[in-house]
């Protein structure tokens, strides 16, 4: 089980480093190390059927300087 929080993180962090969703256009990060790794694992831990409602957090939490 751990191995596949550690894979879906990685996932996460990639995704969000290809798609230039970690830093502002001044290059500064939007999201802390702290709420980064906090999200990370409320994903991992989310159930399958609280799909909807992580996906909208995450938005939310990326959007929240924009």
């Amino acid at each position: 089980m751990d191995g596949n929080k550690q894979i879906a993180a990685a996932c996460l962090l990639l995704f969000l480093q290809s798609n230039d969703l970690l830093h502002n256009q001044e290059l500064n990060p939007i999201i802390s190390n702290g709420a980064l790794a906090s999200l990370t694992l409320f994903i991992a831990s989310s159930k399958p059927e609280e799909m909807d409602t992580v996906k909208k957090l995450v938005i939310s939490v990326l959007n929240r300087n924009n």
